[in-house]
This record gives C-alpha cells, structure tokens and sequence, in this order.
C-alpha cells in the first residue's frame, strides 16, 4: 500500500475532575490526512485545507509526530502529508491531538503496523509538546486507543482504556473565540489546598467506578471539578449559565472541555443530549456569542482508516 487516508476524531480532555489525566474520544468531527509513500525520505506537508497552519515540517504537530516515529523507526523513508482541518485550533476539542494521531496512525499502517496502538501514543504526544510546549497524552490517548483512557503516568508511559457506557452521550458548545492552551495553564494555581486534593482525588475514583459499573449517577455525582474549573471557566463567556442550563436539561455534568473555551456535558441518552445543546445554545443566543455545536456518542474505535 502506497497511499491512506484516515479521520481522526476530535475528544474531551480532563472530564471535570481528571485533569491531564482523563479523556474521551468524540465521533462526529475531527482532521482528515492523505498521506502518501515518498522517495524523498522525510515528513513532508503538502497541502493544509481550512485552516491557517504552517506548511514547515519542524512547526507543524502532525510533521513533527510523524518525525518522531521515523526517527524510532530508523530506516531511510518518507511521506507526504495533507491535512483537512475539521477541528478548529484553540477550540478546546484536541486539534493538535487529532493532527498528530492520525500522523502516525496513518504512517504506521503504511509501514505494515510495526507500532502497537499503545505505542504510538508517545509519537503523537511530541506534536503536542510543539502546539502547547508540554507532551500531554490526555488527548492522544483516547484518539488513538479510542473511548475513555486514564493516563497513570507520563515516565514511563501508562495508559488505561476504560470502559465506555452504552448510553452516554457527549454535547460540546464551542464559542468562537481562541483559548491558547499554554493560556490557559498560565492562569492555574501552582498549590492546592489539601482539602481540594482529597475531594479532587474522591471524584476521579468513584467517576471511574461510575464509567465501570455504568452506573450513571454515580456519573453525576463525580463530575465536579475542585482544581481547574474555578480558574479558568473566567476565560469563557457565559460559563456559569451553560452550566446551569446544561444540568437543567438533564445533563450528568457539565465542564471545561480541555483548556476550553469548548464547554462539554455528558448525558444518558441521545434525546437528553440533544436537550442539553438546547438549553446551552439558548445562552449564547441571548447574550450574541457566535457558536458550534456537536452532539456525538464516544468512538470506541479512535483513528480510522477510510
């Protein structure tokens, strides 16, 4: 095989109270990436549609991404990439995640898969080190391995797939403005108070025992985030209202989708989900914020080729 093609879904980091540690992975929106077999060794952009990104190898996520792999690779080969945006940088849904995933995704399965899907998440985490300035995994994990993934660890990398309930849907509201995520963890506090630790901590283990059991009030109860949200939700109009709208339509819980500004609520069912955007839309509408929604069940499959 000389060409692919794959799409790789946007996702959800952190889920309220798993920061850098937690994220999903969407189905309905995300990057599309031809890659092709090149004689010329290297990574090599060629074209990048609907969105203003650098062309340069070096500064591009999925260039870089890809460059990480070839270098572990260690034979004399090259591709060409092109990209179709469908994600929106800066909109808090894991642009530089899709990109760099579906990299190597791609690469990977041109190569005849010499990589697990476990292991290509360290190559996609270099392209975010260059969109962010840190290698992050919440993203890339669930875009790769599809679902829920919990990060355990960075050094040595460890990542778990958990377990996805049927019913669940997802409903993201994107202002359009930017949030840059280097931004957005400018503004978070560099200690916490203990008590915040203990009830952060309580929350990510009875979510997780939640998204097990399927038992989703225990959903409900779990997504309250004690750390990151009361920081950052400043930096999105109209936040609190979203929230409140969000859990009135019958959302399990609403928050900060990555460093945002996306605000993302998790519901039982489809007809709820589509309630929920509803109800959040009604704010933006009222107070004349531009805006997207999504409405998406959670991809347990991740990349795709198509």
């Amino acid at each position: 095989m000389k060409k692919v093609s794959v799409f790789a879904p946007a996702s959800v980091a952190n889920i309220s109270c798993g920061f850098d540690v937690l994220g999903l992975c969407l189905d309905n929106v995300g990057d599309t990436l031809h890659i092709e077999k090149s004689a010329t060794p290297g990574i090599r952009i060629t074209e990048i549609i609907g969105q203003k990104l650098p062309l340069e190898t070096e500064k591009n996520v999925a260039g870089v991404a890809a460059l990480a792999l070839l270098k572990d690779y260690g034979q004399n080969v090259g591709f060409t990439i092109k990209l179709e945006k469908g994600i929106k940088p800066g909109s808090g849904i894991g642009s530089s995640a899709a990109s760099a995933a579906g990299a190597v995704v791609g690469i990977n399965h041109l190569l005849s898969n010499p990589y697990s899907k476990s292991e290509l998440i360290s190559f996609a985490m270099e392209g975010e080190r260059i969109a962010c300035g840190s290698a992050h995994a919440d993203n890339v994990s669930p875009v790769i391995l599809g679902g829920f993934t919990l990060v355990r660890s960075l050094d040595p990398l460890d990542v778990i797939r958990l377990n996805t309930p049927l019913e669940l849907v997802a409903t993201i509201i994107h202002p359009e403005i930017e949030v840059k995520t280097a931004d957005a963890r400018a503004v978070l506090l560099d200690k916490l108070h203990l008590k915040q630790a203990v009830a952060q901590t309580a929350n990510l283990g009875a979510l997780v025992t939640g998204l097990f059991k399927e038992d989703y009030e225990l959903i409900r109860r779990s997504l309250v985030d004690h750390i990151v949200e009361p920081v950052r939700s400043v930096l999105i109009p109209g936040f609190q209202q979203l929230k409140d709208n969000a859990n009135a339509a019958g959302a399990l819980g609403t928050g900060i989708s990555g460093s945002g500004p996306s605000v993302f609520a998790l519901s039982k069912g489809m007809e709820t989900a589509h309630n929920v955007a509803k109800a959040m839309e009604e704010v933006y509408q009222k107070i004349g914020v531009p805006y997207e929604t999504h409405i998406s069940i959670i991809n347990n499959e991740g990349v795709k080729i198509v």
